[in-house]
């Protein structure tokens, strides 16, 4: 039996981050997701984004404990920009950031704090170093 709660279970948990992916493509959402869930649980489990009709812009979700510092984070490469909305606890949300800038090149294009929350809106583009990650 596994007892470590889900993130779903962690609502109200401090640690936890939703995470919004838009403006790209289903492949490049797997690539965020996949170096996320390197470093971080996550609610996606293999559930890789998909596009459903060409004709609608695509959004996807997720959520994910950042209690623990990451470890080195690789280089990603993606096709295309990335927009990345990130909300939750201060810390947990700076922990998760970190994993972007140091996987993507990473420009801040808003925050927002509240009393026990932060919003961050990224614009990820792929990184330019290191040994490129290839999304799962």
């Amino acid at each position: 039996m596994n007892d470590t709660p889900s993130p779903q279970a962690q609502d109200s948990s401090p640690d936890l981050v939703q995470v919004v992916l838009s403006d790209c493509s289903a492949a490049d959402a797997d690539a965020v997701f996949g170096a996320l869930c390197t470093h971080f649980r996550g609610d996606r489990g293999d559930d890789a984004p998909r596009q459903t009709e060409a004709s609608r812009p695509a959004v996807w979700t997720g959520s994910f404990l950042a209690a623990q510092a990451p470890g080195p984070v690789p280089g990603v490469l993606l096709s295309g920009a990335v927009t990345a909305d990130l909300q939750g606890g201060p810390a947990a949300v700076g922990r998760l950031r970190a994993v972007l800038e140091g996987a993507f090149s990473a420009a801040a294009q808003g925050t927002a704090s509240g009393d026990q929350e932060v919003q961050v809106q990224l614009r990820l583009t792929g990184a330019d170093r290191g040994a490129p990650y290839a999304g799962r």
